[in-house]
């Protein structure tokens, strides 16, 4: 053999191999961080590109509705924290890829319910023109308006100072155009239910920080499920969370639980958001599987850091709806990065 025969030979032997383990390595799934795992939503930040996919056919379907799950705002006319932090997490709405189709708050708006307070959340709601409409229910910070005096100072020994839970009431509907503090309504003909704590201390002291539903709100809430027995979907939002299965619950928590599970129990496909704990995503239990699905929202305005990081945190869920599943990625607003440990496919019941 020749020189020139054996250099052309190798030449051949090394191309074959190359392209052997070029074959290998994209069968093994690519490089490192360049593609998701298997049942991870398709969402991206903002400006990036989708995740990469050898075979799209059913994990890079379009989903059917995409939303944003805010909790605990706790917007407070006087300091600016709370409020840089909405800014942040309303303008990754406003650029976020797909676009969301509703933006929701569970609660704890403001931090005390205060007139000031809601022009503040106004004040920052304006700047930002192509956000979806925010739909919101009632926290318990959202009646504190009783416990502030005329000079905006805390004064318990002063509560009601000249306030009441009415007028508490009064201001977060006259904010979000409701004739009650519960209301439900479709996106996408999807069915989204907001469940809000109708009364505080001032006309009920046994509440303390727990919400409180009426028969009558109840009664509403059965009747609304009532389209879902065929086995639809179905986004219910709380503000507290429920206590262990089997109890009612006391301060802190949603206090008639063991009827709200009953009338749930038949609904293999609804999905409960709560608030008001303000946990880290990256600790902690998020996701609680009963006869619905339950997930623990943090907060945009105060949620606690996580062990060991001290960084400034600003947290929400964001969610997406497909023909036969729902994914839930936690999102940090600060940086506008998702959250590894945050992250979930539901499939749904048939």
């Amino acid at each position: 053999m020749s020189r020139r025969q054996f250099i052309k030979l190798l030449i051949s032997m090394l191309t074959v191999a190359i392209a052997s383990i070029a074959g290998l390595w994209r069968w093994l799934g690519g490089a490192p961080g360049k593609s998701e795992p298997p049942g991870r939503p398709l969402a991206h930040a903002p400006g990036a590109p989708p995740p990469d996919s050898a075979d799209s056919s059913v994990v890079s379907a379009e989903p059917l509705l995409s939303f944003m799950v805010l909790s605990d705002t706790h917007v407070n006319g006087a300091f600016a924290e709370q409020s840089d932090k909405l800014r942040k997490a309303l303008g990754d709405v406003a650029a976020f890829e797909p676009k969301i189709d509703a933006l929701l708050i569970t609660g704890d708006i403001t931090d005390a319910g205060s007139e000031s307070d809601y022009r503040e959340y106004d004040k920052i709601v304006k700047e930002f023109k192509t956000i979806p409409p925010i739909h919101a229910n009632m926290g318990n910070h959202d009646y504190y308006g009783i416990w502030i005096d005329k000079d905006g100072q805390w004064n318990k020994d002063a509560m009601p100072n000249g306030k009441s839970d009415a007028l508490s009431r009064k201001l977060f509907q006259d904010r979000f155009g409701l004739e009650r503090v519960y209301h439900d309504f479709y996106v996408n003909g999807y069915h989204i239910i907001m469940l809000s704590q109708e009364t505080y201390v001032q006309e009920k002291p046994e509440v303390g920080e727990g919400a409180w539903y009426s028969d009558e709100q109840l009664d509403w809430f059965r009747k609304a499920l009532e389209p879902h027995r065929d086995g639809s979907p179905v986004f219910v939002m709380i503000h507290q969370p429920l206590p262990a299965a089997g109890q009612d619950g006391g301060s802190g928590q949603l206090i008639r639980a063991k009827e709200f599970r009953a009338i749930l129990e038949p609904y293999k496909n609804a999905f409960v958001f709560s608030g008001h704990r303000h946990q880290n995503f990256r600790s902690g239990q998020h996701y609680t599987p009963e006869t619905f699905h339950w997930f623990h929202n943090a907060s945009v305005g105060r949620t606690r850091p996580a062990p060991g990081d001290g960084a400034a945190t600003s947290q929400g869920l964001f969610v997406q709806v497909y023909a036969d599943r729902v994914e839930l990625r936690a999102r940090e607003f600060m940086d506008r990065s998702w959250i590894e440990e945050g992250s979930w496919t539901v499939p749904l019941a048939k």
